[in-house]
């Protein structure tokens, strides 16, 4: 059975759409209309039901693909599987945040790259966050990735990895009437306007709950999709920011202040339960970095 109709068939299960199943796999849409087409030929079955209200897979379908997935995840382990050198070679497909040149993310994706010249490393930001995320690395889409949300939240078929905790701090300009107090309350911040990352990232997302179980709204007045530029916002005036202490680049014309509510950040990393050598590997060396 060939793997790659396999993987047309999965994303099109996945997807509920051969338009967006075609976009995942980058092919054409009918490439994969007869991919699949071959695949029911072979398997002697119809897996999807196709009509003018959509797609929907067939009960054969439904039986079968569990099977197609354990196929296309013992492919993916082979692919990623060291060779009888003992070298790692394959694909690894690696979920990051926008904003990373300013983590240990960089560095020890470069050392892993100089240690496994045969794994190809193909990185990808989302723009939506930490949800879309983890839900590609559920799809199969990626392999590994980066994850600011608490571990509770990612859901079945995911294993979550702690990388590190950090707490929020304040970030103000540097000559805001309050960047030069040891410590700050979130009461003492309820006049102010605020930058943050959009909904669905995962620093927002954890600030937003913390904040509504304590009752405090804020206006947020900025969203800036890289959390690194959130700093230069505030550097300019536009607003103030709460931030992870871990998320905070070095920048000029802003003060830090510790937060005195204790709100933590967890950085984390997600892989599916069951991984290829390669992204064991990867998440051995991102474990020791942090």
């Amino acid at each position: 059975m060939e793997t790659r109709l396999v993987e047309y068939a999965i994303a099109v299960a996945d997807e509920l759409s051969f338009t967006r199943a075609a976009q995942r796999v980058y092919a054409a849409q009918s490439t994969v209309s007869a991919g699949v087409r071959a695949l029911e030929r072979e398997l002697g079955t119809a897996l999807f039901e196709r009509d003018q209200r959509g797609v929907r897979v067939t009960a054969a379908g439904e039986a079968v693909l569990p099977a197609l997935r354990a196929l296309a995840d013992a492919e993916a382990r082979a692919r990623t599987a060291a060779d009888p050198r003992g070298e790692l070679r394959g694909v690894l497909r690696i979920g990051v945040f926008s904003s990373v040149s300013y983590l240990a993310i960089p560095r020890v994706i470069g050392a892993f790259h100089r240690e496994h010249p045969l794994v190809d490393l193909r990185l990808r930001a989302s723009p939506s966050g930490s949800a879309e995320l983890a839900d590609a690395v559920r799809r199969g889409r990626l392999d590994l990735s980066l994850y600011g949300l608490p571990a509770a939240t990612a859901g079945p078929g995911l294993a979550v990895h702690r990388l590190a905790t950090t707490p929020y701090a304040v970030i103000l300009p540097a000559d805001h009437e309050l960047a030069s107090r040891a410590g700050l309350a979130l009461k003492d911040l309820a006049n102010e306007r605020f930058v943050d990352a959009p909904v669905g990232f995962g620093n927002r997302d954890v600030l937003d709950a913390e904040l509504g179980a304590r009752g405090v709204m804020r206006d947020v007045a900025i969203e800036a999709t890289e959390t690194g530029s959130i700093p230069v916002f505030v550097a300019n005036g536009l607003g103030i920011a709460l931030l992870p202490e871990l998320l905070i680049p070095p920048s000029e014309g802003i003060a830090v202040v510790p937060l005195n509510e204790r709100i933590n950040w967890e950085f984390n990393v997600v892989t599916r339960t069951s991984t290829g050598e390669a992204t064991a590997a990867l998440l051995e060396q991102l474990l020791a970095a942090y």
